[in-house]
């Protein structure tokens, strides 16, 4: 006790006191005014970014790495002020995150197929694409996880590791989209008349494009009818309107022409037979 007393009594604890009291105010002055540079750094990021035209999730993704990595800068300055030996507590931190690394190697496999998400962008918010075998509309791109919105309106959460290794089919990506449609019609049929209705009925609607032109030509003799490829293009979001009602006025159409829709048929041929004459010959 006495040795404690004469610590705090002695020449040297005023010096001490207010060598480590000044570390200390350096070391959070550091931290302040270094937080307060991150901040605004990151928004001038963000604003590079948006005036760039650069999507939303990449700037938002974008401005927290930014932000964290400065941050992460500002502390480890802050602390070598104070004296604190920084190299031992990066090798510790750096063996920490290594062990729960390995521990959480998945969620990490999620974190960088998000980064790659982001950053080569195959598709983005608003996008319906096929991913993982599900099918919707991209609602977010976070960390760990996409979010779709299925046409049903249901909402699905799938890992971004299972995003990016499959195969990502992006059917919003282009402005414009060829309808592929299949009719048939009957071997008794002409085939001339039956391709006419089904240009006069792509010429007509409003929504068809001229350009690219439509094909309309005899894609395969089927086992009861012979069948029309039809292939109309049109703008993304006219795609179903186009499809509903070229079916729909192609089969009116060339029933009016005379034209039949076959379906399938099957012969079935019946011969009378004599159960005793039958046993006589076996």
């Amino acid at each position: 006790m006495e040795s404690f007393l004469a610590f705090f009594t002695s020449d040297e604890f005023v010096p001490m006191l207010i060598g480590w009291a000044s570390k200390i105010v350096l070391a959070l002055a550091i931290y302040v005014v270094g937080k307060w540079i991150v901040g605004r750094v990151t928004r001038m990021v963000r604003k590079l970014m948006q005036v760039r035209d650069v999507d939303p999730t990449l700037v938002t993704f974008l401005a927290n790495i930014v932000q964290a990595v400065l941050l992460v800068a500002v502390i480890i300055a802050a602390l070598d002020t104070l004296g604190l030996p920084v190299t031992s507590l990066l090798a510790v931190v750096g063996a920490a995150g290594l062990a729960v690394g390995l521990a959480l190697k998945d969620s990490l496999g999620n974190f960088a197929a998000g980064v790659m998400l982001v950053m080569f962008r195959p598709f983005t918010k608003g996008d319906y694409v096929d991913v993982a075998g599900v099918s919707g509309s991209i609602d977010d791109v976070r960390i760990f996880s996409t979010i779709l919105t299925t046409p049903d309106n249901k909402q699905i959460t799938i890992p971004n590791a299972q995003v990016y290794a499959g195969t990502i089919t992006n059917y919003t990506a282009k402005d414009k989209r060829r309808v592929d449609m299949v009719f048939g019609v009957s071997y008794d049929d002409d085939l001339k008349v039956a391709r006419e209705v089904l240009t006069r009925v792509c010429t007509s609607h409003p929504k068809v494009l001229a350009e690219p032109a439509f094909n309309i030509f005899v894609s395969s003799l089927g086992d009861s009818s012979v069948n029309f490829a039809v292939r109309p293009w049109a703008k993304t979001e006219d795609y179903w309107a186009v499809w509903g009602d070229v079916l729909e006025q192609g089969k009116a159409e060339l029933e009016k022409a005379g034209c039949s829709i076959p379906y399938p048929q099957r012969d079935v041929h019946m011969h009378a037979t004599n159960p005793i004459t039958d046993l006589l010959k076996g």
